[in-house]
């Protein structure tokens, strides 16, 4: 399934400066899974080397956040808008 995935300034770079780009997979983890296999300057700025999500980075499917969904294993369908967005933390 394709989706479309919508990157952050951060990310841009190892995109070819894109803001967005097209990814295939199941699930959230198979669709970054794909990112970085396509631009591996994506490498531990979205998966950490043990596979999991960078826990720097927030992803969203259409609106809803990953992360009280099933996280990796969201299901993704054909036309879904993946959102990856730098967390913010300050004080």
């Amino acid at each position: 399934m394709a989706v479309q995935v919508r990157l952050p300034t951060v990310l841009r770079p190892a995109a070819g400066g894109s803001s967005s780009t097209t990814a295939e997979g199941a699930t959230i983890g198979e669709v970054l899974v794909d990112l970085v296999r396509r631009y591996p300057g994506m490498q531990g700025q979205v998966l950490t080397d043990e596979g999991t999500l960078h826990r720097f980075v927030n992803v969203y499917v259409n609106d809803d956040d990953v992360r009280y969904l099933d996280q990796l294993e969201t299901k993704v369908a054909d036309g879904d808008t993946v959102s990856i967005l730098p967390a913010v933390a300050g004080g």
